[in-house]
């Protein structure tokens, strides 16, 4: 190339620029027509109230209980569904890292919920939890309860609902996580006289903190975004009110677009709020390597 033309080429190589960057903007143009663009307008809609002034609609939404309950009804069933997930995860993922008969069959199980959707999870809760459904027919007829335990169309319908589609997604990512702590850690601790425990407790454990961080984040995104579980399984009206629900309603019953564009941001804030939260305990719990293999 010309001398001037090389020379811009070296100076943008010592920047870390080059012509592979160019391989990013279809990545790139993805984000921005798909992410940026819509968060950018519902945004600037959310401070174009129809009444008032450009916070008016924040105001209106933090002022009237029924609407704030969301939040608390929200997080009641996001956060516990993401720990269990999480929790739930860790000791089903810290065995199958392991070579034994029957694993792969056993990973495919675990994983199937994926492929069912949250429509059909929903269909089958309610086949099998409902008063009619398998669950209470059997108790009933052990004659362990005297009628039906009312399993859906509540906060339990919801929430295991959560679990089934939630803990999928948890258990790969926590299983990825495991599979790149180094195992000669934990047999250089066994040599010493190390048990099974100590060194998940001493070894294990903090290496993968920072795993079950990030995996506690993207669930609880998952959860706290339920939206047809709370109505199929839920009481849309009552205790599974979520503030999706709230958003859905504002938009397409009252047709107020800035209303439930605020709802929407108020939405990201939170789960900005708990992401942040959590990202600060982890670095203050552990700091370092992951300890992870190549």
């Amino acid at each position: 190339p010309p001398p001037a033309r090389a020379h811009w080429q070296h100076r943008l190589a010592e920047r870390g620029v080059d012509r592979h960057l160019w391989l990013l903007t279809p990545a790139l143009l993805f984000v921005v027509l798909l992410f940026l663009y819509p968060f950018c307008y519902g945004l600037g809609l959310s401070f174009q109230p129809t009444e008032g002034g450009p916070f008016s609609d924040y105001a209106r939404f933090f002022s009237d209980a029924y609407q704030r309950g969301t939040i608390w009804t929200t997080l009641g069933l996001s956060l516990p569904a993401a720990l269990l997930n999480v929790v739930a995860s860790v000791p089903i993922a810290y065995r199958m890292r392991g070579r034994f008969r029957g694993k792969r069959l056993v990973t495919i199980l675990l994983v199937v919920p994926i492929t069912l959707g949250t429509v059909l999870t929903a269909q089958g809760l309610l086949n099998f939890l409902g008063p009619t459904g398998w669950f209470n027919r059997v108790l009933i007829a052990l004659q362990l309860t005297d009628e039906p335990i009312r399993l859906v169309h509540n906060y339990w319908g919801v929430f295991f609902s959560l679990i089934i589609t939630g803990f999928p997604f948890a258990f790969l990512l926590v299983l990825s996580y495991l599979s790149g702590i180094d195992p000669t850690l934990e047999r250089a601790a066994a040599t010493l006289g190390a048990g099974w425990w100590q060194r998940f407790r001493t070894i294990t454990l903090p290496l993968l903190m920072p795993g079950l961080a990030t995996t506690f984040c993207l669930t609880f995104v998952l959860a706290f975004s339920v939206f047809p579980s709370a109505v199929l399984v839920g009481n849309p009206a009552g205790e599974t009110r979520v503030i999706s629900i709230a958003a859905y309603q504002a938009a397409y019953e009252q047709y107020d677009y800035p209303y439930a564009s605020t709802i929407a941001m108020i939405m990201g804030l939170i789960e900005l709020v708990v992401i942040s939260v959590v990202l600060f305990a982890r670095s203050r719990l552990y700091t370092g390597s992951t300890g992870g293999k190549g």
